[in-house]
């Protein structure tokens, strides 16, 4: 089978597969009453958002790793796509993990905070230990088309993109439609950088993943009928990290996540302005909410983050190719 077919059957069949299966899943989520909390302090619009079925990201997490095996099965048989997939389902269950105790206490507490890091962190070192075991601690610098092998600085900067990315996904999912978009957004750059560098079977998995998510937008549009939960925004930040490690476009990810990097900044900024001086920066933070208290609607954040996005990534892809 020629390998642009098997890239359309990937997309094609992810996104059907999604499709038929969201209208099957919201009303079995509904009966069993697996819901999502809304958090107090959020703003007050979201509070009729309370009981919308969560958990959603299951399906763009499996969807995906089900069509690959049917496909090609032989597709997970190198290292690199291990780790990329092993990333992207590893993630996911932690995520499930906060998600399925947040439904069952019926609050938004979930795991604590610090287990939750815990296990983030564990998995990174994994991955991190995985992925040197095959190759080397070397970075690639956008534009100057250097390889500059860091060393040990590679653990740190492997165990922040793994930590750091997930929760940054994790805070941009406050809007219907907003993680999804966005997350479609910056796996695309990754799609064309593992064309260019060969990467086959790593380009049909994200073109998989692109499909389901794309499927799974079309139920999580304004009003969502479905979340993606943590299952779903850590999933994509690790798929995230995990794909610019093997890539070797370690540095781009700042770049092409960019959305996600403004969201963590301005939680960041927010709780040190005001443990510091009791004043807040934003309205509310993640960025979003800000936005969103100055007047604009649900829809208008959302689109624009979209564009702010595509912005990100186009940057990204043409810093990689040029």
């Amino acid at each position: 089978m020629k390998l642009e077919i098997k890239y359309l059957l990937a997309f094609g069949a992810a996104l059907v597969l999604t499709l038929v299966v969201m209208p099957v899943l919201i009303p079995f989520l509904h009966k069993i009453k697996f819901g999502q909390s809304i958090r107090k302090e959020g703003p007050k619009s979201h509070m009729a958002k309370t009981g919308t079925p969560t958990m959603g990201g299951i399906v763009f997490v499996l969807v995906p790793i089900l069509v690959m095996l049917i496909l090609d099965y032989k597709a997970f048989a190198t290292p690199e796509m291990l780790i990329v997939v092993f990333a992207y389902l590893g993630y996911a269950f932690i995520g499930f993990l906060d998600d399925f105790l947040i439904v069952v206490k019926k609050n938004n507490d979930g795991l604590k905070p610090s287990v939750k890091f815990l296990l983030q962190s564990v998995l990174a070192v994994v991955f991190y230990i995985c992925y040197t075991y095959v190759a080397d601690t070397s970075i690639e610098i956008p534009v100057l088309h250097l390889s500059l092998n860091i060393g040990i600085l590679y653990f740190f900067l492997v165990f922040i993109m793994f930590t750091a990315e997930s929760n940054a996904v994790n805070l941009t999912d406050g809007l219907d439609g907003l993680c999804a978009g966005t997350s479609l957004i910056a796996i695309a750059p990754f799609i064309i950088f593992s064309l260019l560098k060969g990467q086959h079977d790593l380009a049909m998995f994200l073109l998989a993943v692109s499909g389901a998510l794309l499927g799974y937008l079309r139920f999580n549009l304004h009003p969502a009928k479905i979340f993606m939960g943590d299952t779903g925004s850590l999933a994509i930040g690790g798929l995230l990290a995990a794909t610019a490690m093997v890539l070797k476009q370690e540095l781009l990810l700042i770049i092409i996540g960019g959305v996600f990097l403004m969201e963590v900044l301005s939680v960041i900024i927010q709780v040190t302005s005001f443990k510091l001086t009791g004043k807040r920066v934003f309205r509310m933070s993640p960025l979003h909410h800000h936005f969103e208290l100055g007047g604009m609607k649900e829809t208008q954040v959302v689109l624009m983050f979209w564009c702010i996005a595509l912005v990100f990534a186009a940057l990204g892809l043409w810093l990689g190719v040029i």
